[in-house]
This record gives structure tokens, C-alpha cells and sequence, in this order.
């Protein structure tokens, strides 16, 4: 690997490939689309392998300085966006497949769509200049504006404009923010920046500016009305990668820059961040109850599960910012597996009410167990990758906040009711409806994407190591930064032993300190 710009090259595939799908035919954009995927995917696979865990924070790092104008093209990785590439490299090559038979309208553009964002989303994570970062984040609406626009539902240009009206605006007043804090420290380079002490009252509108951009993207109440619009008019594969890679950029945002960067503003303001998480994971919840649209329900769950991701974020401790990571990784795969298997049903019948189905399990027991699988991952099943995130950021949360805690544990059993009677109405019951009765199980395609969504949830719920361990070193760096700021907890943890066996080892500890400053004297 010495030597190989393998980040370069991670851009360059899928760039190049995007230029060829534009002038290939139907068929050829297709395989062109998956080639690329899938050699990204390999090239991820080598980037994973090859990252040395342990080592230096910064690892693949490029440099080329004055390349375009006043900011460098400046790439690396540490373990935090290490494991967002290969979730974006992971989840590109179904999408892919996902499309393969239900696009059938200027393909090569599609493709060429899909492959756009996948150089922004690893553009997004391994930019280590200020600027470049931005231009990577702001074009990831280019794409997604006309995969919705153009491939989407009867309502699409209304979903589309609103996407693009809420992600841009929040995001001006970011790029106003970047502009400050590069006149201040006199640098783009993100890895200065993250050490670079900003003067408190700086930061607190460096803070709300940055927040009010990745609020959005993440999205957090009451700015999220953009995403059940989207969601339910995107095709499948693009409700996949909006809700697998795209929702995580906004998270990606908080602990790259807002954590590190404004620690004390972090501190001060994140009773904001825990208010309105509290209300998402309890209100998106109960709306979620209620919806007769399989997307829309399933989006709203999107945003209910990004509330604990901010919520451990802020709890500033290790278990809480790990558990949010792999939230947000569990959340990557499983959404777009939920939302797959909507696709998977939507193809076949054509409308995404809830009660036009039922008894699916009868005619489609492989898709029932799969949708069974994702449904458990999504409610956080022991086992499954959602059960780890959720334990870890709720431990987090309550060493933080123990009413915090309290209200994101309430959001879990709301999650559980909403899932459980989701599949409860469309797999089991009476199968009497005939054109439901004629829909044949899943097909070699659908198992080609199901069986590897499976694996990889399953994987992070009976081995999260796998996915901890990378991120393990620079968590505990942030962890750090934020140690100075970190206000005190009202749950007063303690660990390994009995509150009255502490106490008592506490007054050994202080006898024995007195007896040898006695002997001192």
C-alpha cells in the first residue's frame, strides 16, 4: 500500500465511471455502475485491511498544495471516517442492484447519479481541508436533488425542491463560520483545526452555525419535515442511500468539527441538543404510530434513531460517542434494508399502504424472514447490530443525563410497538387480498442484496469488535478535547463494586495516605 493513493483512486473510479454511464446504453451504464461499485468496494476492503489500528491518528494521507487556489487537496482517514467509507462502499453496489430492473428511464444518467454521490460521500469523510470538506457536502445535494426530481414519485418536484431549499440554506451559514475560523487560525488543514483553540466567545456562534447546517442534514427536530417528503418520493435505491450514508454526514459533522473544535460552546449549548433529541425520539415515535405510508413510517423511525445518535454524541463520554457511532452504522444498514424491502413489495404490487398487504408469509417466507431480521435490528434485538449501539449510547446518555436517558429508553419501547405492528400488518394475518396472493417470493437479485445486509447486521450484533476497534483510538481522542469542557453528570456511576465497598476501599485509602504522611513527618 506504500506509496498508493488509494483515496485518490476510491474518487477517481466512480468519477470516471459516472462519465462513462452518460454515453453507454441502458444495459452497458448497468454494468459499467457495478463494476465501479464493486471495485470501490474492493478498494475499501484494502483501505480497511491496511489501516493500523493503534497507529498514527492520520492514516493514507495526500497532499497537494495550491491545486484549487486558495485551499489544498488534502485527503486522509482515521478510524471515524474509515468506517463511514466502507459503509458508503458497502451500501453502493446494492443500491446499484437495487435499480437494476425498476429504473427504466435514462439510465446512464442514473447510474451516473449514484456514482457522482459516491465520490461526494467518500469525499465527504477523507477531506482534511476545510474547504474541500465544504465543496464535498454541499454537492452531495446535486445528485440527490435529481434522483429525486427525475426518478421520483408524482409528488417529486415538491419533495426535491424542499430537500435542496432546507439543506442549502442551513449550509450558508456554515460556509460564513469556515470563513472566520480560517482568518482566525490562518489554516484550511482540519487536523490543525482540531487542536486549534478558538476563543470562547467565538465559539459559540461558530457552534450555532454549524449547527444549524448539520441540524438539517441530520435531521434533527423540528427541521426534519424534509425527510418523510423525500423518502416516501425517492426511488428505492435513493431512500437507501439518503437514509444509509447521507442522514450520517450531518452526525460525521458534529464529531469532526463542533465537538473538537467548540468544546466549551459543545458544553454550554448541548442542553439544546439533548432537548431536542428528547423531543425527536418521543414525537417522531408516536407519528411513526400512526402512518399508512411504509416509507413514511420508516423515515420517521430514521429520525427517531438519529436523536439517540446526537444524544450519545453529547454525552461526551466513550460509551456514549462509541454507541452513537455504531447507531449509526447498524441505523446505514438497516434502513436501507427496511427500505429495500418496501422496494422489494412496492415493485410487485405498486402502492406503499399498509393495508393493502397482509399475509405475506404465506406466499413470501424468505422475504418474511428477512423483513423479520431488520424489523428485530431496527428495535435493537440482542444479537442484531442495534442492540450494541443502543446499550452503549443509552449507558452514555444516563451518565450524562439520567433523565435524558429516561426519555431515549421511552423512544426505544415506542420503536418496538411501531415496528412490531408494521410487520404484524403486512406479514402475518389472513392472506385474502388476490393480486397479493399472486406475488411470487423474492428473486435471485433480491437475494443478492438482502443475504449481505443480513450478514453485515448480524456481524455487528454478534461482534461489534470488528467495528469499535477502529474508531476506539480517536474516540478517546475527542473524548479528551472535550474532558476540559465536560460539565458533571447527575447520575453519579460507579463501576465494578458495591457503593459501600467503594466507600469502604476510599477510607482505607485515606487512613493509609495519613499513616505515611505520618512517617514522613
Amino acid at each position: 500500500m506504500s506509496g498508493l493513493p488509494i483515496l485518490s483512486l476510491m474518487l477517481a473510479v466512480p468519477a470516471v465511471a459516472a462519465i462513462a454511464c452518460v454515453f453507454a446504453s441502458d444495459r452497458n451504464a448497468r454494468l459499467i455502475a457495478l463494476a465501479a461499485t464493486l471495485i470501490d468496494f474492493a478498494l475499501g476492503v484494502m483501505l480497511w485491511a491496511n489501516f493500523d489500528i493503534g497507529g498514527a491518528q492520520w492514516q493514507f494521507q495526500e497532499m497537494h498544495r495550491g491545486i484549487f487556489g486558495p485551499f489544498n487537496y488534502a485527503l486522509g482517514i482515521d478510524g471515524i471516517a474509515l468506517v463511514l467509507i466502507m459503509l458508503s462502499v458497502f451500501l453502493m453496489p446494492l443500491c446499484i442492484l437495487a435499480s437494476w430492473q425498476s429504473v427504466t428511464k435514462r439510465v446512464g444518467l442514473y447510474m451516473a447519479m449514484f456514482l457522482v454521490m459516491e465520490v461526494v460521500m467518500i469525499g465527504v469523510f477523507a477531506a482534511q481541508d476545510l474547504l474541500l470538506f465544504y465543496i464535498f457536502f454541499e454537492a452531495g445535494l446535486i445528485p440527490m436533488y435529481f434522483i429525486i426530481g427525475i426518478w421520483g414519485g408524482a409528488n417529486r418536484i415538491y419533495a426535491a425542491f424542499k430537500f435542496f431549499l432546507y439543506t442549502l440554506l442551513g449550509s450558508v451559514l456554515m460556509l460564513i463560520a469556515m470563513i472566520a475560523m480560517i482568518r482566525e487560525a490562518g489554516t484550511t488543514d482540519i487536523p490543525t483545526l482540531l487542536v486549534y483553540n478558538f476563543p470562547p466567545e467565538m465559539q459559540t456562534w461558530l457552534w450555532l452555525a454549524f449547527f444549524a447546517s448539520l441540524a438539517v442534514k441530520m435531521p434533527m427536530w423540528p427541521v426534519h419535515t424534509w425527510l418523510p417528503d423525500a423518502h416516501v418520493q425517492a426511488p428505492t435505491a435513493g431512500s437507501m442511500i439518503l437514509a444509509g450514508v447521507l442522514l450520517k454526514m450531518g452526525s460525521y459533522g458534529f464529531i469532526r468539527f463542533m465537538m473538537p473544535m467548540f468544546p466549551d460552546a459543545s458544553a454550554q449549548l448541548m442542553w439544546i441538543v439533548f432537548a431536542l433529541s428528547m423531543i425527536a425520539v418521543v414525537y417522531t415515535s408516536l407519528v411513526a404510530l400512526v402512518q399508512s405510508d411504509m416509507k413514511k413510517l420508516i423515515a420517521y423511525s430514521s429520525v427517531a434513531h438519529m436523536a439517540i445518535v446526537t444524544a450519545g454524541l453529547f454525552a461526551f463520554n466513550q460509551q456514549g460517542i462509541e454507541g452513537a457511532m455504531i447507531i449509526m452504522l447498524s441505523h446505514g444498514v438497516v434502513s436501507a434494508a427496511l427500505f429495500f424491502c418496501v422496494g422489494v413489495i412496492y415493485d410487485r404490487l405498486h402502492t406503499r399502504e399498509i393495508d393493502r398487504y397482509g399475509g405475506l408469509a404465506v406466499n413470501m417466507p424468505a422475504y418474511a424472514l428477512f423483513f423479520m431480521l431488520f424489523t428485530m435490528a431496527s428495535i435493537g434485538l440482542p444479537g442484531t447490530s442495534g442492540f450494541v449501539g443502543e446499550f452503549l449510547s443509552l449507558a452514555g446518555i444516563y451518565e450524562a443525563s439520567s433523565w435524558v436517558a429516561l426519555v431515549c429508553t421511552t423512544g426505544i419501547i415506542l420503536g418496538a410497538a411501531y415496528m412490531l405492528y408494521l410487520y404484524r400488518r403486512i406479514v402475518f394475518g389472513e392472506l385474502t387480498k388476490d393480486d397479493v396472493k399472486a406475488m411470487p417470493d423474492i428473486n435471485p437479485r433480491e437475494w443478492a442484496i438482502f443475504v449481505p445486509l443480513a450478514a453485515v447486521a448480524l456481524w455487528m450484533g454478534v461482534y461489534p469488535e470488528s467495528f469499535l476497534a477502529p474508531l476506539r483510538g480517536d474516540v478517546t481522542t475527542v473524548v479528551a478535547r472535550l474532558a476540559p469542557a465536560k460539565p458533571a453528570g447527575d447520575a453519579h456511576v460507579t463501576a465494578g463494586k458495591p457503593k459501600a465497598a467503594h466507600d469502604a476501599h476510599g477510607e482505607a485509602a485515606a487512613a493509609g495516605e495519613a499513616h505515611h504522611a505520618g512517617g514522613l513527618q
